[in-house]
């Protein structure tokens, strides 16, 4: 059965969804340690450590590709992030964001390829290094921003 855009409950739960995903996209790429070892933290654009700042990827043994793969998911993450604010912001101006919907759908998918990428093509040299919440973040951003742009997908448009 599908649901109208008019439903109070269900747009409100929908905002949220949406308002959900923004966020886990923004806090795991922006301050998300995806792996740690030891006091470094390891995320998209590079590795962070108490006593040298950001760094890149080389001492990590980390290629050129793990590198891009970084970068594309900060950028698919941010540009998630975006439009996941926008289809919040129609939803929450008693719209029907269906166009903004399907371009979140787009922009998940993407982030969603090259984050799994970017764990996937993670060095195997021997370094100890451990998943941390920046993945985990991602992931839950993954599967409330889809739930958002579902629920918006499957109303019915309101009748004119």
């Amino acid at each position: 059965m599908r649901r109208s855009m008019s439903a109070p409950k269900h747009r409100w739960l929908l905002v949220a969804a949406a308002l959900v995903g923004a966020s886990g996209f923004a806090l795991s790429v922006q301050g998300g340690r995806w792996w740690s070892i030891g006091d470094v933290s390891i995320g998209p654009l590079g590795a962070r450590s108490p006593f040298g700042g950001l760094g890149g990827f080389s001492w990590a043994g980390g290629s050129a590709r793990w590198e891009r793969f970084g970068t594309a998911t900060f950028a698919a993450g941010l540009i998630a992030m975006f439009v996941l604010i926008v289809v919040a912001g129609a939803l929450a101006a008693k719209r029907t964001p269906r166009l903004a919907a399907k371009t979140a759908v787009v922009a998940i998918a993407t982030a969603a390829l090259v984050g799994t990428a970017f764990v996937v093509a993670r060095p195997d040299n021997g370094l100890p290094f451990a998943l941390d919440r920046g993945a985990a973040l991602f992931a839950g951003a993954v599967i409330a921003g889809a739930i958002a742009a579902a629920g918006v997908l499957r109303a019915r448009p309101p009748a004119r």
